[in-house]
Formats: C-alpha cells, structure tokens, sequence
C-alpha cells in the first residue's frame, strides 16, 4: 500500500507540475512526493512542512547572496556553509536541516542559468509535497491498532503468568536455580512494556490527522487505559518476585497464610487476564464475560519471624495489584 501510494503521488505530482509550469521535467515535485508519503498522515504532513520550509529558506538565502555577492565558486561554498550553521543555530528538524543548504546550492549554480529555477523549486516542492499529504490521507490511510492491541494483550497475559509462577513457587519448596529462573522471567516484562508503549505511541500518531480516526479512537482508548494500569502491575510483579527469591527458604510454603495467598495471587492472575477478553465480549452481539474470581479477606495468623518481612511484602503488593485490576 505505501508503494502504490508513493507512485500514485510522484504521477499525480509530475502530471500536475507538467501542466501548470510546462517546459522543465519536474523532478523536484517528484522528488518531494516520493520523501513526503510517510506511514502515517501526521508523520506526512510533518515530513511535507519539514521540506517546504527548508526548500523555501534555502532559496531565499541564496537569491540572497547572489545577489550581493555573485554566483562564483567561494560563493556557492560559504552560501552552503552558511546555510549549515543557520539550520543548526534555529535548531531545525533533520528534514529541513537538509534542505537549507541542497536548495541554497542548487539555486545558486543551477539558477544562474535559469532565471525562474528558485521560484519552480519552490511551487514543485510545495505541490508535490501537498499532493503527498492528500494521497496518503485519501487512499487508505493506515491505522496501526492491531499492533498496539497485541502488545497490550501479550504484555497483560505475561504479567498474569508471573503472578500464577509466584503462586506455584509458594505452595513447594524450590530451589535456588529455580528462583533465578523465576526471576529472569520477571525481568522480560520490562522489554515488553516498552515495546507495548512504543506501539501505543504508533497507533495514537497514526489516527492524528486521520480521516478514519473517530471509528478506531474507542478501540485505542481502551488499550491505552488498560496498558497504564499495566504500568504499576509490572512493578508489582517484579517486587513480589523479587521479595520471594530474596526471603525465601524452604519452609516457607508451611505457613497458612502463604498458602492462602498462593490462592488469592492466582485469582488475581485469573482476572487480570479477563481485563483482555472483556472488550471482545462486549462487542459481540450476546457478550458473555466471566466474572472476576474476586479476592476473599485473608486472615493473616501470626507468621514465624523468619517469614513476617516477606508476607507483609508480597500482602502489600497483592493489595494493590487487586486495586489495579479492578480500576478502584
């Protein structure tokens, strides 16, 4: 889709460009369409501003030099220098960074021959970049949920199968390797949470500016709501992980209050993973949701005081996984 995009704006570009300044190849509305047609509508028009700008500013600079100065070689040099410092001194993008100075050049060795090379430049970059922008909001702009709503998903259901693994190492004696093990798979979830904001951050710039954005935006705001209640689970899961290979020996699964923990933790992991089937449910024509497993109020007897500081933790943290997952 993006190629055939990208051809359908350089043809329209080049065709247009042909009619209304007949007589030159229009290379460099050609040249815009090709660099304007981005992923994303936003991302294009960015690119099409980026490059107008620096077009416009680069020729600007040069007819003012020449001008002044002439059109010899040091000229063309210290007008491309120039143009560098100036782009770096107004801090401007890499796009139109670039441009300042080609334009500057191009204008002053390629202008002297053709008296309206600077003012073609400009309207070709401008009406190919502006039919860049419209080509990719008109023909099928790109709406990127779905790569958003599967890192949610796999991020959600990692977080619940730590939480279930907490809960299997709690109810047996374990070995060291094993926690380690435990632990290592624990750390995954902070490369996952990356990669599920990043995709987040994708999805939401490619319905800004989006014609097709109001009948996708309820979709993105509900994931991106439940990846920020996944922010704080994801150190919840880590802590609780932590504190288990930290604290642990081998008579901790003895203690009643771990075992019925053990049991809560696994309830939470079951209605954590309900929080990824209850949007689909929804919209299905005869929704039928399970209900949350809920926690039941824990009776915490006395543990041995080898125990307490590790119970307290791994209590503190069920608590507030629980508040997470039911949004209180």
């Amino acid at each position: 889709m993006q190629t055939l995009k990208t051809s359908v704006a350089v043809a329209l570009a080049w065709i247009i460009s042909l009619w209304l300044l007949p007589g030159e190849l229009p290379i460099f509305a050609a040249m815009a369409a090709i660099f304007v047609v981005q992923p994303s509508v936003n991302q294009s028009l960015g690119r099409a501003l980026e490059r107008s700008l620096g077009v416009v500013g680069g020729v600007l600079v040069a007819l003012a030099i020449g001008l002044v100065f002439g059109q010899s070689s040091w000229i063309v040099l210290s007008a491309i220098v120039l143009c560098i410092l100036l782009a770096w001194a107004l801090k401007l993008s890499p796009g139109s960074a670039n441009q300042l100075p080609i334009s500057a050049m191009l204008v002053l060795t390629l202008g002297a021959a053709t008296p309206t090379y600077a003012r073609d430049r400009i309207i070709e970059t401008i009406l190919g970049a502006a039919i860049a922008v419209v080509v990719n909001a008109w023909i099928v702009p790109p709406v990127l949920l779905t790569p958003a709503h599967d890192a949610v998903t796999r991020l959600t259901l990692e977080i619940a199968a730590t939480f279930d693994r907490v809960a299997t190492a709690l109810l047996s004696p374990q070995k060291y390797a094993d926690l380690e093990t435990l632990m290592i798979q624990a750390r995954l979830l902070r490369p996952m949470l990356a990669k599920a904001e990043k995709a987040i951050s994708q999805a939401e710039e490619s319905l800004t500016l989006n014609p097709r954005q109001a009948k996708h935006r309820e979709v993105l705001d509900a994931d991106t709501d439940l990846y920020r209640r996944l922010v704080p689970l994801v150190t919840r899961a880590l802590g609780m992980t932590r504190a288990l290979r930290d604290h642990y020996d081998d008579s901790l699964h003895l203690e009643p209050t771990v075992q019925a923990y053990a049991i809560e933790l696994e309830r939470a992991a079951h209605d954590l993973r309900l929080l990824t089937i209850a949007p689909a449910a929804a919209a299905a024509d005869n929704p039928v949701v399970e209900p949350p497993a809920l926690t039941a109020p824990l009776i915490i007897m006395t543990p041995h005081p080898q125990h307490w500081i590790l119970i307290g933790a791994l209590m503190e943290d069920l608590r507030r996984v629980r508040e997470e997952i039911t949004g209180e």
